[in-house]
């Protein structure tokens, strides 16, 4: 019988295509666990190669570490996710990406009433000064300005 975990680093890199200094930072990040052997060389367990696929598909799609992360924890036992929990997580992060997506459009729509203005304080400027929040602040560029 294979011990749980009997994949070395070099073994665990090759497999998910990932350089050893990655897994060490997953691991750093509580992403991912190994143990150490006798040698105190890292053995990771085999469902480390279903973690990492998950980790590298989040991220592609934009997920930051720390969201996967936290996804993670939520996971009973802090278990490797299995395809009722990537369906959980695929969902949760859909709906992420999509307010992300949304304020990107915002900010796309917006953008071209700003190029060339400078002054950072335009009643319509929606980027720097909704509702001229800034008015009170001063006239002119008062984000550029250095503390006095």
């Amino acid at each position: 019988m294979l011990n749980e975990y009997d994949l070395s680093v070099g073994q665990v890199a090759t497999r998910c295509g990932v350089k050893v200094s990655t897994l060490h930072f997953y691991e750093q990040k509580g992403l991912i666990k190994s143990l150490r052997n006798q040698g105190n060389q890292r053995r990771y367990p085999r469902d480390v190669l279903r973690r990492i696929s998950v980790i590298k598909a989040a991220q592609q799609f934009g997920i930051s570490l720390h969201d996967i992360q936290q996804a993670f924890s939520h996971l009973p036992n802090q278990r490797t996710p299995n395809k009722d929990d990537w369906s959980q997580l695929s969902k949760t992060w859909k709906n992420q990406l999509n307010t992300q997506i949304n304020a990107l459009e915002d900010l796309r729509d917006s953008l071209e009433g700003c190029i060339g203005c400078g002054c950072l304080s335009m009643t319509s400027c929606p980027l720097y000064n909704p509702n001229d929040t800034l008015a009170t602040k001063g006239d002119g560029a008062v984000l550029l300005a250095k503390p006095k």
